[in-house]
This record gives C-alpha cells, sequence and structure tokens, in this order.
C-alpha cells in the first residue's frame, strides 16, 4: 500500500483522499476516540499518509489531545476564528482548505470526523475505507456513502494477531 498515493510516484498527481476505518455498522469513534486498538491498521495509516497533508476537524484534534502526527502537515477545520494551535494551518471553511490544496504540492488526505468526511467526500477523488471485523460500541458514525463514482480498485484482508485482536480488510476505491 505505501506509496499509491505518494507525489513520488511519477503516475499519479495529488489527490484529495477520505481515509477512515469503520466497524460493520460504520462506527468510527466513541468519546472522540476510536473504539479498537489495531496497530498493524495505525501502521497502513502512517504509512499511506506520511509526508502528506491531514485535513481534520477540531474535535478530532482536540480528541488527539491535540497531538500533531509527525511527519505531515496537519489542516484543522473549525468554525471558531478565535481557534489556536501550534503547527497546524487553521482554516475556516471549504473554499480555504480548497485554496490550500490548489497551492500545495501534498495530497490531502481527509482523516474525521463524520461531519468533515461528510462536507468532503464529494470532493474526493480516492477513498481508502478499513472495515474493522466486529460491531462495537460507540457515538459516531460513517456518512452513508455512495460509491456510484468509485470503483474499487484494491482490497486486502488482514487477520487478527497477538497484537491485533480483530481481522480487517482495506479497500481502496477510486473516481
Amino acid at each position: 500500500m505505501r506509496g499509491q498515493y505518494d507525489k513520488g510516484e511519477d503516475n499519479m498527481t495529488k489527490k484529495i483522499v477520505a481515509i477512515w476505518a469503520e466497524d460493520e455498522n460504520r462506527l468510527i469513534g466513541v468519546n472522540d476516540r476510536l473504539p479498537w486498538r489495531l496497530p498493524k491498521e495505525w501502521k497502513h495509516f502512517k504509512e499511506t499518509t506520511m509526508g502528506q497533508a491531514l485535513l481534520m476537524g477540531r474535535v478530532t484534534f482536540d480528541g488527539m489531545k491535540r497531538r500533531i502526527l509527525p511527519g505531515r502537515e496537519t489542516l484543522i477545520l473549525t468554525r471558531d476564528k478565535n481557534f489556536r494551535a501550534d503547527g497546524v494551518t487553521i482554516v475556516h471553511d471549504v473554499e480555504q482548505v480548497l485554496d490550500w490544496f490548489k497551492t500545495h504540492d501534498k495530497t490531502l488526505y481527509i482523516v474525521g470526523g463524520a461531519s468533515i468526511y461528510e462536507t468532503f467526500l464529494p470532493y474526493c477523488d480516492a477513498i481508502v475505507k478499513t472495515t474493522v471485523h466486529g460491531e462495537f460500541e460507540g457515538d459516531t458514525y460513517f456518512p452513508d456513502l455512495d460509491l456510484k463514482a468509485f470503483k474499487k480498485v484494491s482490497e486486502s484482508f488482514n487477520e487478527k494477531d497477538d497484537k491485533n485482536a480483530y481481522d480487517f480488510t482495506i479497500t481502496v476505491f477510486e473516481k
């Protein structure tokens, strides 16, 4: 998977890509956190997004305790004009995000939360979806997704092991 969306690949250009993990009922969060711990899936996320840019909402950023993921540029989308945080780019609307994207040579990964996904899915060139094979308790679900404009280009099953308590499947779709 590494490099599939890297700007360094000769035949690939920068893209807007939604990337997330959900359970079999589309659950993506509980109390602003992931409901599972899957180091192998986290490694996939890190390798896929390294060197690129991440867009997340303020609530997701706060749920990460405002921790900036190394090796990636971070954009925080918030309506709060007074919001401040070190080491990130703060944007306040879709137009600011799209203007940023047009002027930077990076793939922009949409990483949550639910309302950010819903807002940016129409702009996505690709989707990287992890399905965690299980059902969890939580409070945040991925929005309804219409995949008519997308084609499945790859799918990989990952079996649970001593460090990853659940099987999961990573599916990539492109327009």
